[in-house]
């Protein structure tokens, strides 16, 4: 298996387990900040153990990327919270499909901050898959539950896209696991304080299917996302990611019995048909060499 097909396959799996993550705002009946804090302290200490396992240096080459590691962990948390408050506001077809917006942001980011050519053939399959998420949108109405959870899944997906690119500058110098450590563990320490704020009540089994959600789910998905970003560019995987919101969609229907509707169903057609376009075209077209190219 070459570089980019090993990026690839990497990237779709780490889809499938990023696609599962949104069950867990309906299974567990907590604020989704509170939510999000125990997933990344699960996650966090699971990486800090592969460091260890790995015998990886926590130490970064340079004073300012500690700086940089607290910036996009504080991405990070408004990025997961907004996701699990979008799926608790409307449903995890919406949260995810929505936030599958996402590659339409870096499309246009990418070329500005890394110096690269903006592709047409990219523009268009960003905005083909924005189309298919615009068929599952109901009434543009803040009194409506289904738009409030838009709205929230929009600022999910465009600190998703900071957060991508502010990866993919990380791992010209940093493991992927490193990467991910730092964000998670930054995230613990900005959270922390509302679990004394909103003292929730946790159930010793809320923390069996959270210890699930941090570490399968995010640790490991998480480290293996970045991983792939090696090999892929950020656009190509973006498109990718689309498939989390069919991944989803499948998953609610499986085991919360979510039906989806019709033009949900469809704008996943929609967003499978340009993942699998840009998946072929990207696999003959691109060359990413691992010195040159890094970067969830």
């Amino acid at each position: 298996m070459n570089q980019q097909r090993k990026g690839l396959f990497t990237v779709h799996f780490s889809t499938v387990l990023f696609g599962l993550s949104g069950l867990f705002a309906k299974w567990v009946h907590l604020p989704s900040i509170i939510l999000v804090l125990w997933r990344v302290i699960f996650s966090s200490a699971f990486l800090l153990l592969i460091l260890k396992l790995q015998k990886t240096t926590l130490r970064l080459k340079k004073r300012r990327d500690y700086l940089l590691m607290v910036l996009a962990g504080i991405v990070l948390s408004i990025h997961w919270t907004t996701f699990m408050q979008s799926i608790q506001t409307s449903t995890v077809a919406i949260g995810t499909m929505t936030f599958s917006t996402f590659p339409l942001f870096v499309t246009f980011m990418e070329p500005w901050l890394f110096h690269e050519k903006l592709k047409p053939s990219n523009v268009i399959c960003a905005i083909v898959m924005l189309l298919g998420v615009l068929l599952i949108v109901p009434e543009f109405h803040l009194g409506n539950a289904m738009t409030r959870g838009v709205l929230w899944g929009m600022v999910c997906s465009f600190t998703y896209a900071i957060l991508s690119l502010m990866n993919r500058n990380f791992m010209k110098n940093y493991t992927s696991t490193q990467t991910a450590f730092y964000e998670q563990f930054t995230a613990t320490i900005l959270l922390f304080p509302s679990m004394l704020w909103m003292q929730p009540m946790i159930t010793p089994k809320d923390l069996l299917i959270l210890l699930l959600l941090g570490t399968v789910c995010t640790a490991i998905a998480h480290t293996m996302y970045i991983e792939g970003l090696r090999y892929v560019k950020v656009q190509t995987a973006g498109i990718i990611s689309g498939l989390e919101s069919v991944y989803s969609i499948l998953a609610a229907f499986l085991f919360l019995r979510e039906i989806p509707s019709v033009k949900e169903l469809f704008g996943g057609m929609v967003i499978l048909g340009v993942v699998f376009y840009s998946t072929l075209t990207s696999a003959k077209s691109e060359s990413i060499s691992l010195p040159q190219v890094v970067e969830k």
